[in-house]
């Protein structure tokens, strides 16, 4: 009787532990890309003069590389500082232009990659130099124009190798263009996405604002 109580009580407690908090322990990436002109037309973008209000035009910046369950996601699976070589600091802030966005991003999905900070941020910049930006996205810099969210899809699969409509998904705020997500393997090769990551934008045509 004895033994069979502490097997219920080991049950309960493991039961009772927080899923998905184990770093290291997920089923794949999701790169987020954010479209930076929908960023810099709201209210915090309008106040953030590094990314919105420089001499740089910013068109795609990384929003995050999230671990990804095929079903929900880890997030804040240690308490861990930010500490990067200044030169590693200096080429992430080229593509993901805030202090305050990397560290956030290091606490809330890079403590749960089972990487350090170091290796975390090295895999965005390897990630970023594979996943190729459409042309077309950087040459918008006069007026807004209208996209299907499949045709955004299409740019994006027709740019990158190897890279199917079903691994990546396109994501709007209200009717204008947010971001592009682009779904990897733990080796940061493509791979399909889950029916999480799939929902995307719903609207038929939606306005990508001009870069600035």
């Amino acid at each position: 009787m004895r033994t069979l109580i502490l097997l219920l009580l080991a049950v309960v407690c493991l039961s009772a532990q927080p899923r998905g908090r184990t770093p290291g322990k997920f089923d794949y990436y999701v790169l987020s890309l954010s479209w930076s002109p929908d960023y810099c037309a709201t209210p915090a973008g309008e106040r953030d003069r590094f990314q919105c209000g420089g001499a740089r035009r910013y068109d795609f910046v990384v929003h995050g590389l999230w671990p990804q369950f095929e079903r929900g996601w880890p997030q804040d699976c240690a308490v861990e500082p930010l500490n990067l070589p200044a030169a590693l600091k200096r080429d992430i802030l080229e593509i993901m232009p805030s202090e305050k966005l990397m560290r956030h991003e290091w606490r809330k999905h890079g403590t749960c990659s089972g990487l350090t900070p170091q290796q975390y941020f090295e895999s965005i910049l390897t990630t970023w130099a594979n996943v190729r930006i459409p042309a077309e996205f950087k040459q918008l810099t006069k007026t807004q124009v209208e996209f299907s969210p499949a045709e955004i899809e299409h740019r994006f699969v027709a740019a990158n190798p190897g890279l199917k409509a079903n691994m990546l998904s396109v994501n709007c705020s209200g009717r204008f263009l947010r971001e592009v997500r682009v779904c990897l393997d733990k080796n940061l090769k493509f791979r399909a996405c889950s029916a999480q990551v799939e929902r995307g934008c719903s609207m038929s045509k939606i306005i990508v604002r001009p870069v600035r």
